[in-house]
C-alpha cells in the first residue's frame, strides 16, 4: 500500500481561515504578515526544488527546506535578520498547526519547530531632541489648508506616540467631546486612551472645523485628495518635513527620521519630564515593560547625569586620589582573574 502524502495546501487554507482568523482571531496585519510567509515559501519550492504551490507536500517542506528559504530570504530577497526570524515564527506556527492536526506528521513538524531564531544586534534607539522637534513644527506653512494638516499631525503624532498606523485609523468619534483625549487602537487589538495637551486639542478643532459635528467615523486626517491618509503617507510627510527641517538644524542631517523616531522622542522627552516608566508605557501602548525600559537606556543626558552622581559620591570616599576599591586587595586579584 503506497505511503500517504499530504499536502500543504490543505493544512494551509485551514491554517490561514480557521486558525489565524476564527479561533485566535490574530490582528489584520499578522495575518497578512503569515500569509506573505506561505507565499513566500510556496515561490521558493517552485522555483527551486520544482514543485507547482497546488502539489507541495508537507514532507516535502522539511528542515533543510526551511533552512534553505531562510537563507533565500536573507541573501536573495535582502531581507533583515529580524525578517528572516518573522518568518520563521509565522512557519513554526503553520506546523505547530499541522502536528495537531495530523498525529502521524508530529515528527515532521518537530524538526522545523528545532530551528531556532537567529540572534540579532539590537540597533541603538534613534530619537529626536526638543529643538529638533521644534524646528520640524515650524516647517509646515499653515497659512495653507495643506500646511495646517501637516503641522496637526505631526504635532498630534509627538503628543502621542502613535504608530503611523495608528494616527491613520483615528477617526472624528475616537476623539473625546472635549478633544482632551483620544483613542488609539494599537497593535495586538491593544485600545490604549492617550491625554492631549490644550494646544493639541486646539490645533485638532481647527483643523475639523465643521467636520467635528459630521459622521463620527469620518477620518480625522486627510491626504491632498481628501481621501484617509496612508500610514505610508504620514512616514513621506515626517520624512520630507525633517529634510526641510535640517537645512536650518544640520543634526538632523545625520537621524534616519520616520514617524517611529518621533514616538521615540515622545517617550525619551516624557522621561526626562520626570514621568514614571509605567505610565510612559501605558502612554504608548506597550504591552511589556522592558520594551518601554529602552528607553531609560538610550538618554545618554540622563547617564550623564548618573555618572556626576557616582563621581560625586566617589570623591567622598577617596584616598590618595584614587577611590576606595582600588585598595581592595581581594576585589583587585579577583578584576584581574577574570
Amino acid at each position: 500500500m503506497p505511503e500517504r502524502r499530504y499536502l500543504m495546501g490543505h493544512f494551509v487554507r485551514r491554517f490561514l481561515i480557521e486558525e489565524m482568523g476564527a479561533d485566535r482571531n490574530l490582528s489584520p496585519n499578522t495575518q497578512k504578515s503569515y500569509r506573505d510567509t506561505i507565499r513566500l515559501l510556496f515561490r521558493y519550492v517552485g522555483e527551486h526544488h520544482g514543485a507547482e504551490p497546488v502539489r507541495v507536500t508537507v514532507e516535502q517542506v522539511d528542515a533543510t527546506v526551511v533552512r534553505g528559504f531562510l537563507a533565500h530570504l536573507e541573501h536573495e530577497r535582502g531581507n533583515a535578520t529580524s525578517t528572516r526570524n518573522l518568518r520563521l515564527t509565522a512557519l513554526h506556527s503553520l506546523f505547530r498547526f499541522i502536528a495537531r492536526q495530523a498525529p502521524e506528521l508530529v515528527d515532521h513538524a518537530a524538526t522545523i519547530q528545532a530551528i531556532p531564531p537567529r540572534r540579532t544586534t539590537v540597533p541603538a534607539m534613534a530619537y529626536l531632541e526638543k529643538h529638533e522637534i521644534d524646528a520640524m513644527l515650524s516647517v509646515p506653512d499653515r497659512a495653507r489648508a495643506q500646511g495646517q494638516r501637516d503641522y496637526a499631525l505631526l504635532l498630534f503624532l509627538y503628543n502621542t506616540g502613535a504608530r503611523a498606523s495608528e494616527a491613520a485609523r483615528v477617526s472624528v468619534v475616537d476623539l473625546a467631546p472635549d478633544i482632551r483625549s483620544v483613542r488609539l487602537d494599537g497593535k495586538g487589538r491593544k485600545v490604549r486612551t492617550c491625554p492631549l495637551w490644550s494646544r493639541t486639542a486646539e490645533v485638532l478643532r481647527e483643523l475639523l472645523g465643521p467636520r467635528i459635528d459630521g459622521p463620527r467615523e469620518a477620518p480625522v486626517f486627510l491626504n491632498v485628495h481628501g481621501r484617509p491618509i496612508t500610514r505610508y503617507g504620514i512616514h513621506g510627510l515626517v520624512v520630507r518635513t525633517a529634510n526641510k527641517a535640517a537645512e536650518t538644524v544640520p543634526s538632523l542631517r545625520v537621524k534616519r527620521v520616520s514617524p517611529h523616531t518621533v514616538r521615540h522622542a515622545t517617550a525619551v522627552h516624557l522621561l526626562r519630564a520626570g514621568v514614571d516608566i509605567n505610565t510612559i508605557r501605558a502612554w504608548l501602548g506597550h504591552v511589556s515593560l522592558e520594551t518601554t525600559n529602552r528607553y531609560a537606556e538610550v538618554d545618554l543626558e540622563m547617564k550623564a547625569k548618573a555618572l556626576q552622581m557616582c563621581a560625586d559620591d566617589g570623591m567622598e570616599s577617596m584616598h590618595d586620589g584614587s577611590p576606595s576599591w582600588h585598595s581592595d586587595g581581594e576585589l583587585m586579584t579577583f578584576l584581574a582573574s577574570l
